[in-house]
């Protein structure tokens, strides 16, 4: 069994920054991939961004792409999400996401174990 738990989600502005942060426990969390996905109001859940077993390859949606950030810690068993100029368009409930698969990738499918999600609302 996995647990994830997110955490560091809140209420910006527009143009601000804030950090996501995701601790995992009950497996050998250094050897899977993880991900970051999002669910806004009346929207599907949408990839934001994945990194490797070891950190080494990532990849992120278009419209995150250079101003978000995912790395990991092995050694914590986190991973965290830095999020820059902030949009609007980017409220939404940020969950993390565990792969059984060592690389990063998009498909929702991919991914066995999810947290309960953080709250991520950005005013204009």
């Amino acid at each position: 069994q996995v647990q994830l738990v997110e955490s560091g989600g809140g209420l910006v502005q527009a143009g601000d920054s804030l950090g996501l942060s995701c601790a995992a426990s009950g497996r050998t969390f250094s050897t899977y991939a993880m991900g970051w996905f999002r669910q806004a109001p009346g929207k599907e859940r949408e990839f934001v961004a994945a990194i490797s077993w070891n950190g080494g390859s990532t990849n992120y949606a278009d419209s995150v792409k250079v101003r978000f950030t995912i790395s990991r810690d092995n050694a914590k068993n986190t991973v965290n999400l830095q999020m820059n100029s902030l949009k609007p368009e980017d409220t939404a409930v940020y969950y993390c996401a565990l792969s059984p698969l060592a690389h990063p990738i998009r498909s929702s499918t991919g991914y066995h174990y999810w947290g309960q999600g953080t709250q991520v609302t950005v005013s204009s």
